[in-house]
């Protein structure tokens, strides 16, 4: 048995580092850890704290392809952050911009509030009410 007692962290790659970086941290809230460049790869990693208990890596790479969403591919689909309240984050996230914030949805199976938006690479990012 592996016992594991948690994810360590989610790793991201984005083309459009800045722009990247401003949301996860002006936008989103999330604290930096460390920004890293890494020269022999002409990338940078930027480690950031959820809450002071997960953290995101956010790669830039020069080289990548697209995300495959539409139709959705095999693999990661999303990734939910807990939050008190759907609509109020609904309301942040349009006023600063955030492209393709939906309005709020009920889970059919736990009648609990979300949404979806993108982050500025078209990564599907949602809300949950908790």
């Amino acid at each position: 048995m592996l016992n594991i007692k948690g994810i360590h962290h989610v790793a991201i790659i984005t083309d459009r580092y800045e722009e990247s970086k401003r949301f996860y941290t002006e936008i989103l809230g999330f604290d930096i850890i460390a920004e890293t460049y890494r020269e022999a790869r002409n990338s940078y990693k930027l480690d950031l704290a959820i809450a002071g208990k997960y953290q995101i890596e956010l790669f830039s790479f020069p080289d990548f392809r697209e995300r495959g969403s539409y139709p959705e591919s095999k693999g990661l689909r999303h990734l939910a952050f807990e939050v008190s309240d759907v609509a109020a984050g609904i309301e942040w996230l349009r006023s600063q911009g955030v492209a393709n914030v939906q309005d709020v949805r009920i889970d059919e199976l736990t009648g609990k509030k979300f949404t979806f938006f993108d982050d500025p690479n078209g990564q599907p990012l949602e809300l949950y009410e908790v």
